[in-house]
C-alpha cells in the first residue's frame, strides 16, 4: 500500500450541495416557528387591559419584556442571514456543471447489450486488473468512483444529523414525560403519596406537591441549586415558622424539595425575598398549577380503580378539593385563612376591619358587589377616589357563573325516570358575565319579578268578586263544552311537550357531534392575579359529588373553553338501590378564591324494568297459526300438483 494516492473532490461541488441542503433544511421550519409575532398587536393588546391587570405582576413582566428586549431584533437579524446564506448557496450550486448520464452497465464494460454471462464476468476481471489503484489504474475513473462514495458517505451523514438524531432526542424526551408534559417519575410519585394517604390535609399536599422532579436539578435543567441557599433558604424557614424541616421522610427531606416548599409558603404568605430567590420562587411557582392537575387527575384514576376492582380507599373528596383549593391559593398568592376580599388592588389586612364591622358585614366579593354605591364608597373611603375607581373596575372584571342542570338518560324512553344502574347525565349550562353586569341585573330582575308579582295580584284582586257570578251565569251545558276543550287543550299541550322534549334530545345530540368536531380555544379571561409570574386564562372544574360520604360521583371535568356560554355533559352510573339520594353539583375556580359554587341534585331511583321473557310482539293468536299452517298445506298441494302437471 506504500505510496498510494487519494483522490478527493478538489471543485468541492458534493461539499457545496450537501450545504446547501442541510442550511436550507435549517432556515425553511426555523423562518415558520421562530419569527417574531406582530409586536405592534401585542402591544395594543396590552395597553388595552392596563386598566385592569396593571399592577400584575405577570402584567408588568410581559410589559417589561416587550419594551426591553431586543430578541425579536436579534431573531429576525438571524434568519434574514441564515437566508441569505441558502439564497447564496443556491445561486453557487445552480452555476456548478452539472452532466447528467444514464447509467448502462453494459457501456461500462464495453459489452453489447446481448453479451452472456460468461462474457460480463471476463470483462470485468479483464477491466478491474486495468483500473485497479494497485495496479496503476485510470486516474479519472478512480476520482469519479471516490467522488460517488464521498457523495453517498455525506448524504447519508446528513439523513443521520438531521432525521435520526432529532427522532432519538424526541423519543428520550417523549419517554420521560406525560402528555402533559409532566415527567413521568413525578406522576408515579403523586400516585404513591395519593394513595398511602387518602384523606391528605393542606400542609401536606404542599409537601407533596413540592416533592415534584420537576423542582430537582438532576431531572430538569430549569431548576437550580445555589450556593446562597444555604444561608437564604433557612433564614426564611425561621421567618415562616413551623414547616416541618425536621422530617426525615425522603423525599420531603431532600435540598430541592425544602427549598421549593419554602418558596411556596413564603409565596402564600407574600413574602419578599431575595433577587436571587425570587427568579427560582416564580419558577416553582409558575410550575405549580399544572403539577396540581396532574395530583387532581391521579386521584380521579385511582377513585375509578377503587370503584371498578376495590381492594383499597380511594382519595377522599376533601384530598381532591384541596388540591383546587391550593391552585386558587397559589395563583392569587394567598394563605386558605385570608379574606377573599385580599385578592382586590390596594387591600391589606388592617382594610379588612373597615368591610365586617356590624354596620356593613361585607366578608366576600359578592357582599362588596351587593352594597348600594354611597355605602361601599363611604365603606371605602380609605382608598381615595382613584384607588375606588381602581378597585371597581378590577371588580367588575371578576367572573360570576350561572349554572343551571338538566337530569336525564338519554339511552331510555323515559329519559326523566332513573332506574337503578341506569347512566344519568346531568347537563350543566354555565353562562359567564361580569360582576359588575351581576350587580345590575339582580337590581333589574328584583324590580320587573315585583312588577309582575304586583300586576298579578292586582288582576287577582278585581277577577275575585265577579269571577263567582260569572261562573253563575253559566248553564251545565257551557259548563260541559268548557270542561271538553279544556281537556283537548290538555291532550294537544301534552303532544306539545313531547314534541319540544323530542327537538330539544335532537338538538343536543347534534351540539354535541359538533362539539366533537370543533377545536375551541382555551383563551377565555386573563385572570387578574397580583402576585402570579405569568399570564393565565380563568378556567374551572366542574363535577358532582356526595358530600354527605366524601366521594366523587362524577371525575371532575376542567372547563379550559368557557368564554361565555358552555355546555357540559356529566355522566356516572345510578346507585344500584332505590329511594332518594342527595347529590351536589360544584362548580370551582382554578384562578380565584370565594367564587366556588354548590348546587343541590336530588336523584329519585326507581326499581329497574323487569325484562319480558315473551314480548307481546312474539305471541301469535291460534287462528293466525292455523290459518298459516292452513296456507302452508295449500301451497305444499298446489307444488305437487304442479309437479304433477310438470311430469
Amino acid at each position: 500500500m506504500a505510496g498510494q494516492q487519494f483522490q478527493y473532490d478538489d471543485s468541492g461541488n458534493t461539499f457545496f450541495y450537501f450545504l446547501t441542503s442541510f442550511v436550507g433544511l435549517i432556515v425553511i421550519p426555523a423562518t415558520y416557528y421562530l419569527w417574531p409575532r406582530d409586536q405592534n398587536a401585542e402591544q395594543l393588546r396590552l395597553k388595552s387591559l392596563r386598566r385592569v391587570h396593571g399592577r400584575c405582576l405577570w402584567y408588568r413582566l410581559r410589559l417589561m419584556k416587550s419594551q426591553q428586549s431586543i430578541v425579536p431584533t436579534l431573531k429576525k437579524a438571524a434568519l434574514l442571514f441564515g437566508w441569505a446564506v441558502f439564497l447564496l448557496l443556491a445561486y453557487k450550486v445552480s452555476k456548478l456543471d452539472r452532466e447528467y448520464q444514464e447509467y448502462n452497465p453494459y457501456e461500462v464494460l464495453n459489452l453489447d447489450p446481448g453479451a452472456s454471462l460468461s462474457e460480463i464476468k471476463k470483462q470485468y476481471r479483464v477491466l478491474s486488473l486495468k483500473f485497479h489503484p494497485d495496479k496503476g489504474g485510470d486516474e479519472a475513473t478512480i476520482h469519479e468512483n471516490c467522488q460517488t462514495t464521498s457523495l453517498a458517505i455525506a448524504s447519508f451523514l446528513f439523513l443521520l444529523s438531521c432525521v435520526f438524531l432529532p427522532q432519538g432526542t424526541w423519543w428520550y424526551r417523549s419517554i420521560r414525560y406525560s402528555g402533559d408534559q409532566i415527567l413521568i417519575n413525578t406522576t408515579q410519585l403523586f400516585m404513591h403519596f395519593m394513595y398511602k394517604t387518602p384523606n391528605m390535609n393542606m400542609k401536606r399536599l404542599a409537601m407533596v406537591l413540592t416533592a415534584a422532579f420537576e423542582f430537582d436539578p438532576r431531572s430538569n435543567k430549569e431548576a437550580t441549586i445555589r450556593p446562597t441557599d444555604n444561608i437564604e433558604v433557612p433564614q426564611l424557614i425561621r421567618e415562616l415558622g413551623n414547616i416541618n424541616v425536621k422530617k426525615k421522610e425522603p423525599p420531603f427531606c431532600y435540598p430541592y424539595s425544602l427549598k421549593a416548599r419554602v418558596l411556596v409558603l413564603a409565596h402564600l404568605a407574600r413574602m419578599d425575598v431575595s433577587e436571587e430567590l425570587e427568579e427560582d420562587q416564580r419558577f416553582v411557582v409558575r410550575k405549580s398549577p399544572a403539577l396540581l392537575q396532574e395530583m387532581i387527575n391521579v386521584g380521579c384514576q385511582l377513585t375509578m380503580m377503587a370503584n371498578s376492582r376495590g381492594g383499597f380507599h380511594a382519595p377522599r373528596l376533601v384530598t381532591i378539593e384541596n388540591c383546587m383549593k391550593l391552585t386558587q391559593m397559589i395563583v392569587q398568592g394567598l394563605q386558605e385563612s385570608k379574606s377573599p376580599l385580599l385578592q382586590l388592588p390596594h387591600f391589606e389586612e388592617e382594610h379588612l376591619r373597615y368591610c365586617i364591622s356590624k354596620k356593613y358585614k361585607v366578608r366576600s366579593l359578592q357582599d362588596l358587589v351587593s352594597l348600594k354605591d354611597s355605602d361601599r364608597r363611604s365603606m371605602l373611603r380609605f382608598l381615595g377616589e382613584e384607588k375606588y375607581d381602581e378597585v371597581m373596575a378590577v371588580l367588575g372584571s371578576f367572573p360570576h357563573i350561572t349554572m343551571d342542570t338538566k337530569l336525564q338518560v338519554l339511552d331510555d324512553e323515559d329519559s326523566n325516570n332513573i332506574t337503578a344502574g341506569s347512566i344519568v347525565t346531568v347537563t350543566v349550562t354555565l353562562t359567564r358575565k361580569r360582576m359588575a353586569v351581576r350587580s345590575d341585573s339582580i337590581i333589574a330582575v328584583a324590580t320587573s319579578s315585583t312588577a309582575v308579582k304586583e300586576e298579578e295580584d292586582e288582576a287577582s284582586d278585581k277577577g275575585s268578586d265577579s269571577d263567582e257570578g260569572e261562573a253563575n251565569k253559566d248553564s251545565p251545558s257551557e259548563r260541559d263544552e268548557d270542561s271538553d276543550k279544556q281537556s283537548d287543550t290538555e291532550v294537544d299541550e301534552m303532544g306539545g311537550d313531547d314534541e319540544e322534549e323530542w327537538e330539544a334530545l335532537q338538538q343536543s345530540i347534534q351540539r354535541r357531534e359538533r362539539a366533537l368536531l370543533e377545536t375551541k380555544s382555551k383563551v377565555t379571561h386573563p385572570v387578574y392575579s397580583l402576585y402570579f409570574p405569568e399570564e393565565k386564562q380563568e378556567w374551572w372544574w366542574l363535577y358532582i359529588a356526595d358530600r354527605r360520604d366524601q366521594t366523587l360521583v362524577s371525575m371532575p371535568y376542567h372547563v379550559c373553553t368557557l368564554k361565555d356560554t358552555e355546555e357540559v355533559e356529566l355522566k356516572f352510573p345510578a346507585p344500584s338501590k332505590t329511594g332518594n339520594y342527595q347529590y351536589s353539583v360544584i362548580l370551582r375556580s382554578d384562578s380565584y378564591m370565594g367564587l366556588d359554587q354548590i348546587k343541590p341534585l336530588k336523584l329519585e331511583v326507581h326499581e329497574a324494568k323487569a325484562m319480558l321473557d315473551n314480548h307481546p310482539q312474539w305471541d301469535i293468536p291460534d287462528t293466525e297459526e292455523e290459518d298459516e299452517e292452513q296456507e302452508d298445506s295449500d301451497g305444499i298441494e298446489e307444488s305437487e300438483d304442479d309437479d304433477e302437471d310438470n311430469d
